[in-house]
């Protein structure tokens, strides 16, 4: 990181403390240094000084009043990171451990995601350190109201389109946005993941989880094979986690493991998907649960053992850093062939490092995880037209997008000698399309 060393160094000292935003701009820079070699013009122009800085950063103070008549402060925050090849896009994610650290990292990881769908969009983050869980529908809705009442300022359906993330679901989106049409007088596609009866898009709810086996699925044919007969462990419940497990059984894998923040559940006999929707979605509830229900299931109080499981495939779905460097050895010599990841950056940056080095089969989540987003970029579009395709068309578009990342990707890691890494191919392939799009810009 010769060349660029000056500029991770110059965002360290502006950024101190922010490790998730740091370990994010450091992953990609390390990518990036043949490209600065190969580009001297990008140097001249200042554009990887640049691309690492936001374009914009809002913070705002969001009271509200719960059910018992307190008044509640929470911060809310957007981070519209970059738009030389689209307007701002990315989700909002309401949870405690929400800080400008996570979500310039994850707006940072957006802006290649974004690009790698060859889609005109983007890279934005937002949210608040709110937390939905325990709270009435009616507390999530005067919080979401005036949350919005500060970000309508900011955004649209041309300049900034939020999107759903941890602890921003169907109700969070429903809130957010009649509250928009309120102060706005306008019916606009401002926000994606809209229920289906006022703008929303067939396919978002599983996009993220689908687009992950997807991008997998294009992994393991490369090598000749498939998800069919393969045991999976997939880490989460949520959204990302419970559709990658739909689409790996669909496929004819057995996913025999998942987990939440409290804990994880091993059935070796294959998770039933229709028991997990009820627990997860429909009451809200806790992975346990699922033990509970059913009988030769395992429960363990510790949702970081998970990756102790044997397995052909892993699949991390659930959060930041999730995988460390132990558990990457763990995973491999217990025979696993190939992690995916379907979080924003669960890996850890030796884990990542470590299974590249070993040649293990190993997916980033910017290229990995883009199948929301491409599907939302999707939802963009059918509002635009006022116009909703079916589902097989959304999911057959879908599917092409992740194969395109997937192809991008690795042929871009062919082209510059690092045959294999899908992290350089990525992170060089995301950036070169926004780079050349800001160059074209002049100084801005």
């Amino acid at each position: 990181m010769e060349i660029l060393q000056q500029v991770f160094d110059k965002v360290a000292k502006r950024n101190p403390g922010e490790e998730e935003f740091l370990q994010a701009v450091k992953e990609v820079l390390e990518s990036l240094e043949v490209v600065a070699k190969k580009h001297p013009e990008y140097v001249e122009a200042g554009i990887f000084e640049r691309i690492v800085e936001p374009e914009r950063q809002i913070i705002f103070r969001v009271p509200w009043v719960d059910d018992s008549g307190k008044v509640q402060v929470n911060r809310g925050m957007r981070v519209e990171f970059n738009s030389a090849i689209g307007p701002y896009k990315g989700g909002l994610r309401f949870h405690p451990s929400v800080n400008m650290s996570i979500i310039k990292f994850l707006g940072f990881e957006q802006i290649f995601k974004n690009s790698l769908t060859g889609l005109p969009i983007g890279g934005g983050k937002g949210g608040s350190d709110f937390d939905p869980k325990g709270k009435s529908d009616n507390e999530v809705m005067r919080f979401c109201q005036s949350f919005m009442t500060e970000l309508s300022k900011h955004i649209g359906a041309d300049t900034d389109v939020p999107a759903g993330d941890i602890g921003v679901g169907a109700r969070e989106i429903g809130y957010l946005f009649g509250q928009y049409k309120r102060i706005r007088n306008e019916f606009t596609g401002v926000l994606t993941g809209k229920s289906l009866n006022w703008g929303g898009s067939l396919v978002r709810t599983e996009a993220t989880g689908y687009g992950l086996v997807y991008f997998a699925q294009n992994m393991l044919e490369d090598i000749n094979d498939s998800f069919k007969g393969k045991t999976v462990v997939i880490s989460g419940s949520g959204n990302v986690a419970i559709y990658a497990c739909q689409k790996v059984q669909q496929l004819g894998g057995k996913v025999v493991a998942m987990s939440d923040s409290s804990g994880y559940i091993y059935d070796k006999n294959g998770i039933d998907l229709d028991l997990i929707k009820e627990i997860k979605e429909v009451k809200r509830g806790r992975i346990k649960e699922y033990a509970d229900k059913k009988s030769g299931v395992e429960y363990t109080a510790d949702c970081s053992k998970i990756w102790s499981i044997k397995c052909d495939i892993a699949l991390p779905c659930a959060t930041q850093n999730e995988l460390d460097l132990d558990d990457a050895k763990l995973l491999v010599k217990n025979g696993c062939k190939l992690i995916a990841e379907g979080a924003n950056m669960p890996c850890t940056d030796k884990a990542a490092e470590w299974l590249v080095e070993q040649k293990i089969p190993f997916a980033p989540g910017k290229a990995s995880n883009a199948g929301g987003v491409a599907t939302s970029a999707l939802e963009m579009s059918q509002n635009s037209m006022r116009y909703s395709w079916s589902f097989e068309e959304v999911d057959e578009k879908l599917k092409g997008i992740m194969k395109n990342i997937y192809t991008n990707a690795r042929d871009t890691a062919k082209e510059y000698g690092m045959e294999g890494n899908l992290i350089f191919g990525a992170n060089v392939a995301g950036f070169l399309k926004v780079a050349q799009s800001m160059y074209e810009q002049g100084i801005v």
